[in-house]
């Protein structure tokens, strides 16, 4: 009786050692995807496309992914509630973006990113257009924030579309 205890227990050993095996510590963690939406990347031929990639750089914290969407000339445009004792707008540039949402990625396990209605679309010129789009962004199952993204693009002459200017517009 002891003998088939012993089997038993390392059948079961085994089976766990081998589900284990299955799991990778180096893989990102996903955010919550809602239904069944498969995500993908795309090429970012249109400013939905970026937008896209965008949602799935969030979700699973890819950084490579962030970088690619930001055309060299990138602004982030945001309200600062202390600048005057009264608020006002700063921005950063592309550089300091990539540093601050890496940071970001690294601190949070989970994210869900919802894009919701789109506001607004407008053609600025043939490589140019603008998008106000409005979201929900989950982090990491504690924090939430809605609002408003307004969204600048530029198109390089190989028709890839990047993000030149980003003005949040969050609700706090």
């Amino acid at each position: 009786m002891i003998h088939i205890s012993r089997q038993i227990m390392l059948v079961t050993l085994l089976g766990l050692a081998t589900l284990q095996g299955c799991w990778n510590p180096f893989a990102p963690t996903e955010g919550l995807l809602e239904g069944d939406i498969s995500l993908s990347l795309t090429e970012q031929r249109s400013p939905e496309e970026v937008l896209q990639n965008f949602r799935y750089a969030y979700i699973y914290r890819d950084s490579l992914v962030y970088s690619d969407l930001f055309d060299t000339s990138f602004v982030f445009l945001y309200f600062d509630p202390e600048i005057g004792g009264v608020g006002g707008y700063d921005y950063w540039g592309r550089d300091t973006e990539l540093r601050t949402t890496a940071r970001l990625f690294r601190a949070f396990d989970h994210f869900t990113l919802i894009w919701n209605a789109t506001i607004a679309t407008d053609s600025l010129a043939v490589n140019k257009r603008s998008l106000t789009k409005t979201f929900d962004l989950t982090i990491g199952g504690e924090i939430f924030l809605s609002g408003n993204a307004v969204f600048d693009f530029i198109s390089d002459p190989e028709g890839v579309w990047r993000i030149s200017r980003w003005q949040d517009e969050s609700f706090f």
